[in-house]
């Protein structure tokens, strides 16, 4: 909304300057000057002859120069009046800091007249300002017997301070509504201190430093920004100052009056702690912005201070192989279960399942250090990840794999989820397909035929639909070439050793999912499917994903005995084959080890240009099995190059 009216030329300099605020605003006309719309100083000049008179002009334009010089000057230094005003909700919050130091939060209705916001400012500016009057008498009374302070509490009525909003240099009538009346540039006035009124400026909504570093893995911060965007902010890391050690020179630029501060030399939104760092806390400065200006800034200091990191991981030789992201012509694919918080964290994964790890190794706080910096250093195009805790989606895997590029969706399951994230560099999101296999085969015309044979067998039927498993499917564009698209498929199939038949069942929906979104609504769309699928190369889920069938009489129809056999004959269209392989295992526990997690892509749109090799077997079996104080999962993280055909 602008207000400005241009000056007519006619009228004097207090016409035009009243006029260029809006008369909603007006308080009332300003006393007019002598009706010239020449300063008296030029007036008398002009009557100079010749040169003394350009002297005399020259000389009244440098004041005005340097008098507007100084006014700009004094407006950067003003202190912030911040702003919040959204049109979707009711009220409008306004912060700024008193002379006393204390800083006020106050929240007002936007249809409350400007008037009665200022009478509350004033009221709390009084009450300030009496606290610091008895405080001051207090320090005068300590210090010597007698006397009292210049505004005493009880006659802090006559310090009461003047309280204005000005805009455009012209004081705002009272009656007009608070969403209107704080502009961006207005000023506030409280007493002799201005305040510079910034409406709805950047501002960090969220804010937070992971509990657990550790030396040598990435720190990412959660932030949630509004107004603003990450890549217009501004970031600087400090660490604490050892204990007995000379502070350095740069010392003296860090934020705040804590003098154990000193700077690490980054300014980036991550921030990996060296050894040095060991033992010493973090802390983070930031300003947000969003291309054209900076909002306030936030500080926030790591809780605890960094701890040595593990030494070397399973997948440090890995990222050997993954230095850089790829050329565009590759897509770097990664699927990896990478063991939800809510299975890790239970007495049975800690006493039965995982008994040969160290406890504390199983604490998200530990195990997400491990799982950003895996995943990070993985330089992926396509990330597909199983057993994704909401929580360590929204708090920990968003801001660390944001920070590298990286944008995801996710969908829940029950407890958990799937989660898909895109290098947003070479990819936008144009559509999700999400399912969930009980609510598809149910209500979904298109498996109709599927949920008939099921219902021949009601034991069977009815063990199928208590399943909570799910599908995601994104369809992702290239940025740089429109006609390239791609269908992103993401699953985690039911877990039971003896469920091969429910695995079937899921998969047929899932495929036939599939075929209605590559072929019914974007057709010709290739596939890649990725997931942690429970099944090894030997089972009948296998068989029918590679050679696309899978006939009534296979063993698996009957994994669960005969009372649960559900025969029948299946088939699909897409011609997929496994881009890892088939490794001797991806899941290595103490009671199990075999291949259950695939890429699966489509041979008539991709080929395999690189697959990144697994972890050796010493290196999985160091710690015994996993996962490990080295490994954040009991799973292996799959990692291939595809190219386009």
């Amino acid at each position: 909304m602008s207000f400005f009216r241009p000056p007519s030329t006619g009228s004097p300099r207090s016409e035009w300057s009243r006029s260029r605020l809006p008369p909603h605003l007006r308080a009332g006309s300003p006393a007019s000057d002598s009706g010239s719309r020449v300063p008296s100083a030029a007036r008398f000049m002009w009557r100079l002859p010749g040169r003394a008179a350009l002297r005399g002009v020259r000389s009244v334009v440098e004041q005005r120069s340097r008098a507007e010089a100084a006014s700009e000057q004094a407006a950067c230094a003003m202190e912030r009046a911040v702003v919040r005003c959204v049109p979707s909700e009711p009220k409008l919050s306004l912060s700024f800091a008193l002379a006393d130091g204390s800083h006020k939060n106050m929240q007002r209705d936007q249809s409350e007249p400007l008037g009665r916001a200022l009478s509350r400012i004033a009221t709390n500016a009084l009450k300030g300002h009496a606290k610091a009057a008895a405080a001051k008498k207090n320090r005068k009374n300590r210090a010597q017997s007698g006397g009292g302070a210049a505004c005493a509490p009880e006659s802090a009525a006559a310090c009461e301070p003047v309280v204005k909003l000005y805009y455009r240099e012209e004081a705002v009538a009272d009656d007009v509504l608070n969403v209107d009346a704080w502009q961006d540039g207005a000023v506030l006035q409280i007493g002799d201190v201005k305040y510079k009124v910034e409406r709805n400026p950047p501002a960090f909504t969220e804010l937070q430093l992971p509990r657990y570093i550790m030396a040598g893995f990435p720190v990412c911060p959660k932030l949630s920004l509004e107004f603003g965007d990450s890549a217009s902010s501004v970031f600087r890391w400090y660490k604490e100052v050892k204990p007995g050690a000379a502070e350095p020179a740069e010392s003296s630029s860090r934020p705040g009056p804590s003098s154990a501060w000193t700077e690490t030399g980054v300014a980036e939104r991550v921030y990996t702690p060296c050894n040095a760092d060991i033992g010493l806390r973090l802390k983070l400065h930031c300003t947000p912005g969003n291309g054209q200006r900076f909002g306030p800034s936030r500080e926030l200091e790591s809780v605890c201070p960094v701890e040595a990191g593990p030494g070397t991981c399973t997948f440090d030789h890995r990222h050997l192989y993954t230095k850089k992201v790829p050329e565009d012509s590759i897509i770097r694919t990664v699927s990896y279960n990478i063991l939800a918080d809510t299975y890790a964290q239970t007495e049975f994964s800690r006493t039965v399942l995982y008994p040969y790890c160290a406890p504390y190794a199983l604490e998200l706080d530990y195990r997400q250090n491990l799982i950003q910096k895996e995943l990070t250093g993985y330089n992926a195009d396509l990330i597909c990840l199983q057993e994704v805790d909401r929580e360590v989606f929204t708090d920990s895997l968003v801001p660390a794999l944001e920070a590298f590029g990286l944008e995801g969706v996710f969908r829940i399951k029950q407890h958990e989820g799937l989660a898909t994230f895109y290098r947003k560099s070479k990819f936008n999101l144009l559509s999700q397909h999400d399912i969930s296999f009980q609510e598809a085969l149910e209500s979904d015309p298109l498996h109709k035929d599927l949920l008939e044979k099921l219902a021949l067998n009601p034991l069977a039927q009815e063990k199928v639909l208590q399943r909570s498993s799910v599908l995601q499917i994104s369809v992702l564009q290239s940025t740089k070439d429109s006609s390239k698209k791609i269908c992103v498929a993401n699953t985690h199939l039911y877990w039971h050793p003896k469920g091969g038949y429910i695995r079937l069942v899921q998969m047929a929906v899932a495929m036939a999912h599939i075929r209605h979104v590559s072929c019914d609504l974007y057709p010709g769309l290739p596939v890649i499917f990725c997931g942690d699928f429970n099944s090894t190369p030997s089972t009948g889920l296998y068989h029918f994903v590679i050679n696309g069938s899978i006939p009534e009489d296979h063993e698996d129809w009957a994994s669960n005995g005969e009372e649960e056999r559900c025969n029948m004959s299946l088939t699909h269209l897409f011609k997929l084959k496994s881009a890892c392989g088939e490794p001797a295992y991806t899941n290595y526990v103490g009671c199990f080890h075999g291949c259950l997690d695939y890429i699966f892509i489509d041979l008539n749109a991709f080929e395999v240009e690189q697959v990144i090799p697994l972890p050796s077997h010493e290196e999985v079996t160091t710690h015994q099995a996993l996962p490990s104080v080295s490994h954040p999962s009991d799973h292996i993280a799959l990692v291939c190059d595809l190219k386009w055909k």
